[in-house]
């Protein structure tokens, strides 16, 4: 064992000892009892045997066993001493402090359990067992801006201003102004710079943020409620009244061209722009990221002209999480009256017609989509909501994701494809859903020789599902949960749920409670499912390719087998 101390004190023979205890004495009672023994001595108390330092280590085998008898018995009774002071459930009234109190002079004390309440503290009552969740209030000035809230029990507020507005709305002479926008939010207005508007915000501790989307532009605001008048204040300062500085715009200009030269490293953003592109005609067609061509076209004219025509009252709505509603109301009116009551113009149409987009690009892989037509979008309530439960009964994802295959082990498209074919290295099924249209389909990455084979398999899925008696209620039960988890837990975000307010007040006019969404969820069948995936295969497909694209089959071929008859 070697040393067990070190010092002019320790006892000379105790380096020489070795683990040769009797029967029924381990190693660690050995080590035990040199420790008790030596922290006794340490401190002047009585020890557990006596070991003169010049008698030299007892030889015979009697001798020994009738010293570790002893040492063994003064270990016994130490561990029953210990032992004794936790033998009852019940509050110990008298406790000696065990070796160390008594070692240290302590006095003895009163230990109660933790299911005795301490003197002087005050439990708060316990929480109902239902609490009610809040309900959204929207309130309409007289200019036609919406205003809507709903409490909650967080100390921090997020604040959202959302405009129907987005790269549908633009022209070929306003091309990449939504992008644009999105870059040039909360920089210089007429009241505050850039600066000014950064240290306020940093001040309070504040996050703020703006989102371009085809069909609408978002900027909200994050922090304690305490400071929700200032958050208002510099929100609708921010979107009312930019400053377009040119040298700002220049700057954001710059920045936009390296963010495009870089697009091209997100594979799948470019299968979602291509699949708008040749997919739709019309509004939903025009990109959302700027084209490089349109950049150089882009200054502060246009964008003072694009938010003059299009940041109206009847197309704005402030949404707030965490703020009580007349609050929300006194702080905003005054400065959201006297916006113009511009009557709402009618929204640009967009046509479904289905295409083909390939791309040859310097690649080690294949990217594809295949994707249809989601008819109705958002105003047809029960198609979007199980187009929602279609998607997470596909699933899928990436081989080399955190959470194991695609996140969803027992999705359809993780046991059927992700967990038999190597060569696809990303497998899943995605929608976008807009306010009158949509598009629902796979994304998929496969190696060049397979890519052939893959797009069969996407295709074999998607009539799959389409197919009634192909579908079990097993695997639908666990898309429902899966659905409703997701929905739950992203509204657990401040942000995600000021956002909610403020689109559904968008689109609907009001914020629909959260059960109706869970209810209409539960209420899927499976032929919901089947019915509705072969009323969108039935659209003409939409096909996008990038990298090697040259195994990829021709649309031609592709679309029989979706359109056979």
């Amino acid at each position: 064992m070697g040393r067990l101390y070190a010092g002019p004190e320790q006892p000379a023979h105790f380096s020489k000892l070795r683990p040769t205890a009797p029967a029924g004495l381990t190693q660690l009672t050995h080590a035990l009892v040199v420790h008790e023994h030596r922290a006794l001595q340490l401190l002047g108390g009585p020890p557990l045997f006596s070991v003169p330092v010049a008698t030299p280590r007892p030889r015979s085998s009697r001798a020994a066993a009738a010293m570790y008898r002893v040492a063994g018995s003064h270990l016994r009774a130490l561990k029953q001493h210990g032992s004794s002071r936790f033998a009852s459930t019940s509050v110990v009234k008298q406790s000696s402090g065990g070796l160390f109190g008594w070692l240290l002079g302590s006095k003895p004390t009163q230990f109660p359990t933790l299911d005795v309440p301490l003197p002087g503290v005050t439990i708060p009552p316990p929480l109902p067992d239902f609490v009610e969740p809040a309900k959204a209030k929207v309130t309409t000035l007289p200019n036609g801006l919406k205003i809507a809230s709903e409490t909650s029990t967080s100390p921090a507020a997020t604040v959202g201003l959302y405009i129907d507005c987005g790269s549908m709305y633009e022209t070929p002479g306003s091309s990449g102004a939504s992008h644009l926008l999105e870059r040039m939010s909360f920089k210089s207005t007429t009241n505050r710079s850039h600066l000014r508007l950064v240290r306020e915000v940093e001040s309070i501790g504040g996050n703020v943020s703006a989102i371009a989307t085809r069909e609408q532009m978002c900027y909200t605001y994050d922090a304690f409620r305490a400071y929700v008048p200032d958050m208002v204040e510099v929100l609708i300062d921010s979107v009312r009244n930019p400053a377009f500085l040119d040298w700002e715009v220049k700057e954001q200009l710059e920045e936009m061209k390296a963010e495009i030269a870089e697009f091209s490293a997100n594979p799948q953003g470019l299968l979602l722009e291509a699949l708008h592109s040749a997919g739709y005609t019309g509004a939903l067609a025009k990109p959302l990221v700027a084209p490089e061509p349109a950049i150089h076209k882009l200054d502060s004219g246009v964008l003072k002209e694009f938010v003059a025509e299009n940041y109206t009252a009847p197309r704005m709505v402030l949404a707030a999480s965490g703020v009580e509603h007349d609050v929300l109301v006194s702080i905003a009116e005054p400065l959201l009256s006297d916006l113009p009551a511009v009557k709402r113009p009618e929204e640009p149409k967009s046509v479904y017609v289905g295409g083909d987009y390939r791309c040859q690009a310097d690649c080690q892989n294949t990217h594809f989509a295949l994707a249809f037509e989601v008819p109705g979008g958002w105003y047809e309530e029960k198609t979007a909501i199980t187009v929602t439960v279609l998607q997470k009964l596909m699933g899928g994802g990436d081989w080399f994701c955190t959470g194991g295959v695609g996140k969803g082990l027992y999705s359809r498209l993780s046991l059927r494809i992700l967990s038999h074919y190597h060569q696809i290295e990303s497998f899943s099924a995605f929608n976008r859903i807009y306010n009158y249209s949509g598009i629902f389909g796979i994304l998929a990455t496969t190696s060049p020789d397979f890519a052939s084979k893959a797009v069969d398999l996407a295709a074999g899925e998607l009539l799959e599902v389409a197919t009634p008696g192909n579908v079990t209620q097993g695997q639908l039960d666990r898309a429902k949960r899966a659905a409703k988890c997701k929905v739950l837990m992203d509204l657990e975000s401040r942000a995600v749920a000021c956002e909610d307010i403020g689109r559904q007040v968008m689109t609907y006019g009001e914020r629909e409670p959260i059960e109706k969404f869970l209810n209409d969820v539960e209420a899927i069948t499976l032929n919901d499912i089947s019915s509705t995936a072969k009323n969108i295969i039935s659209t003409p497909l939409t096909m996008a390719s990038w990298g090697d694209v040259t195994n990829v089959p021709t649309y031609e071929s592709v679309s029989r087998k979706f359109h056979s008859k």
